[in-house]
């Protein structure tokens, strides 16, 4: 990744209108904390919230805050972008994206705030590198959305979704930025949402959005290197020390590359070595 790494295991969703939940964030250990001004916002309470994520951003420092703002062409995109920009988060999320058109427009409101994109709907999955392009910070999988636009069914594996966070993951990738997976709905099943945590892993993202303090501890572990990950990493950087100008290498009788060393830099990175 070409930008200078954050921890981004876990970003929680709080409704910016709900008083109780945004206090408790404040002692919850996500990595980054998202002022959702939209999809759990009642249109009756979207001013407020606004003037409440607004006002509330200092209290969940040193972490990432983020504000979702509704989106465009609702009422309250234009008052939220002004508010958000006013504001200085640490970065607007925009949903409902089409293209980097989209961005591009949102980009001369933000005056200078880092923009977060949801890929959510077909079109911005095909558009994904595009929306990247155009400066995206971090783009997020609205898988909810995406499956509704699909007019697809959960399914439990996740099969229909593949297709979608595998491209999402190599849009980020190719723009070098951050990629964050989407929700996982059912707060009763932990074991699933743990299996969710490592698929994402595996398939590439750097961590997951959360819609519950339960989930935040998983999603952290799930996404940070074990300690024999660690030791490894480790391991593999001083071997190639140990060599320096050799392209190939041989450690515990495996060849390795320079694209090896790279990998094993980027572990140490993301436990914070």
């Amino acid at each position: 990744m070409s930008k200078a790494f954050k921890p981004r295991r876990s970003a929680l969703y709080v409704p910016a209108a709900n008083a109780r939940a945004l206090e408790k964030a404040r002692g919850l250990a996500a990595d980054v904390v998202i002022l959702d001004l939209e999809d759990a916002v009642a249109p009756e309470e979207k001013e407020r919230a606004r003037d409440t994520a607004a006002r509330m951003l200092g209290n969940y420092t040193p972490r990432e805050v983020v504000i979702r703002v509704n989106g465009a062409g609702t009422p309250w995109h234009d008052a939220d972008m002004a508010a958000a920009a006013a504001a200085r988060p640490s970065a607007i999320l925009l949903p409902k994206l089409m293209g980097p058109e989209d961005l591009i427009v949102a980009k001369t409101r933000a005056k200078g705030v880092p923009l977060w994109a949801m890929i959510e709907t077909p079109r911005s999955l095909f558009n994904a590198l595009a929306i990247a392009d155009a400066g995206a910070d971090c783009l997020l999988l609205g898988s909810n959305d995406m499956q509704h636009a699909m007019e697809a069914r959960p399914q439990p594996d996740r099969a229909n979704l593949q297709t979608a966070m595998s491209l999402c993951v190599l849009a980020a990738r190719a723009a070098g930025i951050s990629v964050l997976d989407g929700v996982h709905n059912d707060l009763d099943d932990m074991a699933a949402f743990r299996s969710a945590c490592v698929m994402a892993r595996d398939f590439g993202f750097d961590g997951k959005g959360v819609i519950h303090p339960s989930q935040i501890e998983i999603a952290n572990a799930a996404f940070s290197p074990t300690p024999e990950d660690i030791a490894y990493a480790r391991r593999v950087l001083a071997a190639f020390a140990a060599q320096p100008g050799k392209g190939v290498i041989t450690l515990d009788r495996r060849m390795l590359e320079a694209l090896d060393a790279n990998i094993a830099a980027r572990i140490l990175a993301r436990a914070g070595l």
